[in-house]
């Protein structure tokens, strides 16, 4: 806000008027705006995925699978047969994958199993061939359940 005295002497005026320079205003507003136009579109920008929709229906395990177990230290078993090392299961599994048609195929993993031997089995699978690999969850309890918004 700007004040200044009238200095022409003329009996018109007052002698001190009040008025508000409106330019510094009008410049500061048209940088925000020029701001927000511009960072909009960034912030918003996201890329174009279509996510996939969660379902909690069970599926129909009454085909033939196998079942890979590994327990919190990283004891493999194949079905309920204790595997000593990767190599062991490496070759179970490579007997199973011959079958015509071939079964699917479980990882059973305690959650604090280490996900190193997850992924091998993971690896395995897929360099012998199997195209259904699922790894076998525990349901949420309904107390904890997740509500939908």
């Amino acid at each position: 806000m700007a004040i200044y005295s009238a200095g022409d002497g003329s009996e018109d005026e007052d002698g001190w008027m009040a008025e508000i320079n409106t330019t510094p205003l009008v410049d500061v507003m048209l940088v925000l705006l020029i701001i927000f136009l511009l960072t909009i579109p960034v912030v918003s920008a996201t890329v174009n995925v279509n996510l996939p929709i969660e379902s909690a229906q069970k599926r129909d395990t009454s085909g033939e699978y196998i079942v890979i177990s590994v327990d919190r230290v990283g004891n493999l078993y194949f079905n309920e047969a204790f595997a000593p090392d990767l190599q062991a299961l490496s070759g179970y599994i490579s007997q199973v994958a011959t079958r015509s048609p071939q079964p699917e195929l479980h990882i059973r993993a305690d959650a604090n199993a280490p996900y190193a031997y997850i992924g091998q089995i993971i690896d395995t699978a897929q360099g012998y061939g199997f195209a259904k690999v699922g790894l076998i969850t525990e349901p949420v309890p309904q107390d904890q359940a997740r509500t939908k918004p």
